[in-house]
């Protein structure tokens, strides 16, 4: 992608950002835990980083309005309309990949 200009670049990074988002609220049966546990991220994982991105521009970006925008809705009615109580296995497997996280990334 070095050849594109960085206007270009940011507008198709964007539109994966979107095509994510979109991906995840076409897949709510996939639980924040199993993206945890797979891939080190969840869609709080993707609103903290909006919300980090913003202040690093100097803008302000709530936290819970963020998590709107990646969930579709309000987290809470997410979280009682879509999660899965965290089972056993989830639990234990949630645990073993935090613990094998290096000290720099916990």
């Amino acid at each position: 992608m070095q050849h594109l200009d960085d206007d270009t670049r940011t507008e198709l990074e964007a539109a994966a950002f979107r095509r994510l988002l979109s991906h995840l609220d076409a897949h709510k049966e996939v639980q924040n835990i199993e993206l945890m546990i797979l891939a080190d991220f969840c869609r709080n994982c993707l609103s903290k980083w909006l919300v980090a991105a913003a202040e690093e521009r100097g803008e302000s970006l709530d936290y819970e309005a963020a998590r709107e925008h990646v969930y579709g809705m309000p987290y809470s009615e997410w979280k009682t309309l879509y999660q899965a109580k965290a089972t056993p296995q989830q639990l234990a497997d949630l645990e073993a990949r935090q613990a094998a996280k290096p000290e720099a990334d916990s």
